[in-house]
């Protein structure tokens, strides 16, 4: 049987006795209802995991003590943020799952002219909490021991003009350039997806001002999050480590 992964959002060292955080006791007491001797893996996002056995449990808490720190890799050699024009419903979050599953070190949701979603105030911060949560659970199931940051929302000309040292890339369909065609090596890469009606004339070329390079997937028009997956999977392969 898998060992279940927790993160558990707190210091860990080899001895340690301590209780998982709330969303831990739950997953692990309530839904999986895993009981003294079980085993789990535990990260924190400082790149470890820790093999740790449980000690007590029940429907409102879990104990456990950590046996074990090990040192496993799962991180992209490929430095990837995602800038996503925020989708309808829940593509969104499937966007944010499987962009984490893939690599995607940070996600920053965006606003656009042709953005389709009304969040603001306190739906709007639950929605952030929401994704994130998301984030984590990805982790935990892919084997990532570093979370990836969901970032406050941001207009897209304010994240188009952030300062950035990597590769910058925005998808088109009149694009020259695929991602095949993109100078080798990059270490360091930023990928914006715009929403279900595409970016405004006036979005690309600002784009286009800020030194984005325009790049093309194929012939056949893709939906955003079909648009976002492909993406950084041709990356990955391309430049991280998929493939």
């Amino acid at each position: 049987m898998r060992i279940p992964r927790i993160f558990q959002p707190s210091p860990l060292a080899l001895g340690q006795q301590l209780s998982l955080d709330e969303d831990g006791a739950n997953h692990v007491g309530r839904v999986l209802r895993m009981q003294p001797p079980q085993q789990l893996m535990l990260f924190n996002g400082d790149g470890q995991q820790f093999l740790a056995t449980i000690t007590a449990s029940s429907k409102k808490s879990v104990e456990v003590q950590i046996d074990e720190v090990q040192q496993h890799q799962s991180e992209s050699p490929l430095d990837l943020e995602l800038g996503q024009v925020i989708s309808r419903g829940d593509k969104m979050e499937f966007t944010i799952q499987k962009s984490v599953e893939l690599g995607v070190n940070t996600i920053t949701p965006l606003w656009s002219e042709r953005c389709g979603v009304k969040l603001s105030g306190d739906r709007l911060d639950k929605k952030l909490q929401q994704w994130q949560k998301i984030a984590i659970a990805a982790c935990e199931q892919s084997g990532r021991n570093v979370v990836p940051q969901i970032r406050p929302v941001m207009k897209l000309d304010e994240w188009l003009q952030e300062p950035y040292d990597g590769l910058k890339l925005n998808l088109h369909p009149r694009a020259q350039y695929s991602i095949n065609t993109l100078p080798t090596p990059v270490s360091q890469a930023r990928l914006l997806i715009g929403p279900e009606g595409g970016l405004s004339t006036a979005e690309i070329a600002t784009a286009s001002s800020q030194h984005f390079t325009d790049i093309l997937l194929g012939p056949r028009v893709l939906r955003t999050e079909t648009a976002a997956l492909t993406a950084i999977t041709a990356l990955q392969v391309r430049f991280g480590d998929l493939g």
